[in-house]
């Protein structure tokens, strides 16, 4: 597997944010394992922001936290500033057969 190394910081970050929010919620990491449906040591892991868990591991970590929603904003499609520019100056486009009759 290839380490990416600027990769470290945001997982382990991630890692530690994920066991702030299994204590606050006052769960052993062995309930919390098994509602997530990993085992300890994979749950350790996860903690620990190593790179080598499932994505679907995460997903199913933050819908146990009831924060599945913050993984839509992972890879949302972005505009650019030029994108945006250009699609207020790009004309409506009309259908064929709409054209030359009145609009209702």
């Amino acid at each position: 597997m290839v380490s990416i190394s600027e990769s470290r910081a945001p997982l382990e970050g991630l890692g530690s944010r994920l066991r702030v929010a299994r204590i606050a919620r006052n769960e052993s990491m062995a309930v919390f394992a098994a509602r997530i449906g990993v085992s300890v040591p994979t749950l350790r892991a996860m903690e620990r922001g190593a790179p080598t868990v499932q994505i679907g591991t995460w997903a199913n970590a933050l819908w146990a936290l009831d924060r599945l929603e913050d993984l839509a904003p992972v890879l949302a499609v972005r505009e650019s500033l030029l994108d945006l520019a250009r699609a207020r100056q790009a004309p409506t486009r009309r259908r064929a057969y709409a054209r030359g009759r009145p609009r209702q």
